[in-house]
């Protein structure tokens, strides 16, 4: 019998680690009990995963959810399912497609039509590591869907988040934006060999410039702008990532990646903390490594970066005034007029291209 005491006891003290690292990295259920009933949330993605989990919590909590997907069929369902586990009746399913630019004008023309006032914005949809391809518009899809579409979206919805102050924005990013780098020279991929990875880890260090500097053209007006990484979490999202794919990853590895990766519903839980924590009322301009405050790498630090960032995205989206909306009177001097006299959207997204609209290519 006693031989088999050292086995269990290691297997037991393994198994015991793992938990109580498990609880480590997955940060537990949202902290705040705060309830939002009246207030309006407006969350992308919402059909699946933390998108899908993020509405039932804020549905549980009284808040009227405006689900925005690309997936209709699959929209109506989630929405349906919400409703029924709530009994919140105000769930409901919007048709957006974030490659599309025609798709989120539409989208955010009619939440400005048909709601009184848009509380909190959750960017929560994104793709990653998948194949080389464009958006309808002609941009790389990953930085189209995962930066340049929730970029156009928040904008065309900011009057009416600043109608609604104090509201907020809050934007899903990854700890792969440490790695990330953004190629103003073609932002798009259009004349460099694609990697997806590379590609993926811009369009998320883009997430954590795009709120920084929001958060700064917004200072006064009484929205907020946080960023967020969930963590490792299972989702369709890593569909593309080829984990499990070998017999190695799936016999081998698996029992560790259900020890120390979560779910969709614990996944969700910063985007509900970003969204109705109290004691975060007023912050803005940060990011989150889970539910904890943490400085983002040093490149998403670079003002400059940010700046031009925006201006370039601004001209792709053809945002007529988002190059110089909501910027504090105290920034205004130091930001220089548009020279492009015409709003277009720009076919080719080479450096060449973005010159001869007047913008600056910097370094």
């Amino acid at each position: 019998m006693s031989k088999y005491i050292l086995p269990v006891s290691v297997f037991g003290t393994v198994f015991g680690s793992a938990v109580l690292l498990k609880n480590h990295v997955t940060g537990g259920p949202c902290p705040s009990k705060a309830k939002i009933p009246g207030k309006t949330v407006v969350i992308t993605g919402a059909n699946t995963g933390i998108g899908k989990e993020t509405a039932k919590e804020l549905a549980k909590r009284g808040g009227r959810i405006i689900m925005g997907c690309r997936d209709m069929e699959k929209c109506e369902a989630a929405a349906k399912e919400i409703r029924g586990q709530t009994l919140n009746p105000h769930v409901y399913a919007r048709h957006i497609d974030l490659a599309s630019i025609n798709s989120i004008r539409q989208f955010a023309e009619r939440v400005n039509q048909e709601e009184t006032h848009v509380d909190v914005l959750i960017n929560n949809a994104g793709v990653m590591r998948c194949p080389a391809g464009k958006t309808e518009d002609g941009f790389d899809i990953q930085f189209g869907v995962n930066h340049l579409g929730h970029f156009l979206l928040t904008n065309l919805l900011l009057e009416k988040l600043k109608d609604s102050a104090p509201s907020r924005v809050v934007n899903l990013t990854s700890l792969a934006h440490i790695v990330g780098e953004i190629d103003f020279n073609d932002l798009n991929w259009d004349n460099k060999k694609f990697d997806t990875k590379r590609a993926y880890c811009q369009s998320k260090l883009a997430n954590v410039l795009f709120t920084r500097e929001l958060a700064q053209r917004l200072e006064g007006t009484g929205v907020t702008v946080n960023c967020l990484h969930p963590g490792v979490v299972a989702t369709e999202l890593g569909r593309h990532t080829g984990l499990h794919q070998s017999q190695f990853s799936s016999s081998v590895l698996s029992p560790f990646f259900t020890l120390l990766v979560k779910g969709p519903e614990l996944g969700a839980q910063p985007s509900v903390y970003l969204a109705v924590a109290e004691e975060l009322e007023g912050v803005t301009g940060c990011y989150y490594d889970v539910m904890i405050e943490k400085e983002p790498a040093p490149k998403a630090l670079d003002q400059e970066v940010s700046r031009r960032l925006w201006e370039a995205s601004a001209r792709l989206m053809g945002l007529e005034q988002a190059a110089s909306a909501a910027v504090p009177a105290s920034n205004r001097a130091q930001e220089k007029p548009s020279t492009d006299p015409h709003t277009k959207i720009i076919a080719n997204h080479s450096l060449s291209a973005l010159e001869q609209t007047g913008m600056n290519p910097g370094v």
